[in-house]
């Protein structure tokens, strides 16, 4: 499995990068805006400072939601660096557009999944990746790793070589729990990484060892 960072703050991507797990980062406009990114010229910059980071995929997100604007946007973000990403929300225009830049060698993550049909349409129009939302339907009382299951499934199935990038993960069971699954990628904050070195049976029986080590050596 995968691991992508979401996040557009450079000090988590820096860490996560030095514990030597990171494969890749995820970004969204509400992320920028997080670390105070603003205007295009600045948004550009930050993503070729990640790229400059990362040795692996950074999504890069569109904003426009019609389809010469999204290929017009997302041509604009290709360019910037090997490693970029276009994200595409899943819309008719999305999905179009997602062809487009298969053809084109363009890699593309289809954002805003939310059915098992939608990432099958994603999928059949070439995207490198889809993104299922675990949290956000769990918010609503859905099951998100229910929809992750179908779409593994699916694309099993069919040998689809479109990823499974479990999104909207909040907490270290749901990380274990899309990797049981066999979610290609999962990307969360840096707290659920981090979360996966924690346990109290860890700390105990390094206190122990090391309180040893002390009696020994006094």
């Amino acid at each position: 499995m995968k691991f992508f960072l979401d996040t557009a703050n450079l000090a988590e991507i820096q860490e996560a990068v030095e514990l030597g797990v990171l494969d890749g980062v995820t970004t969204n406009p509400s992320l920028m805006a997080k670390e105070g990114i603003k205007g295009l010229d600045a948004v550009m910059s930050h993503y070729r400072q990640i790229c400059e980071i990362v040795d692996g995929d950074v999504s890069a997100e569109v904003i426009a939601t019609e389809f010469d604007e999204i290929i017009r946007e997302g041509e604009a973000l290709a360019e910037l660096h090997p490693n970029i990403v276009v994200k595409v929300p899943m819309i008719k225009a999305g999905v179009k557009a997602i062809k487009y830049f298969s053809e084109k060698g363009i890699k593309t993550n289809c954002t805003l999944i939310f059915s098992a049909g939608q990432a099958l349409l994603a999928a059949k129009a070439g995207a490198t990746y889809v993104s299922p939302f675990v949290g956000r339907l769990d918010d609503i009382g859905q099951d998100g790793l229910q929809l992750v299951q179908q779409i593994v499934d699916i694309f099993s199935n069919y040998g689809y070589p479109t990823q499974v990038l479990a999104a909207s993960v909040r907490h270290v069971p749901h990380l274990l729990q899309c990797a049981e699954l066999g979610a290609d990628v999962v990307t969360c904050p840096l707290s659920v990484i981090n979360g996966l070195l924690n346990h109290p049976l860890t700390d105990k029986g390094l206190a122990t060892f090391l309180a040893d080590h002390k009696k020994v050596n006094s």
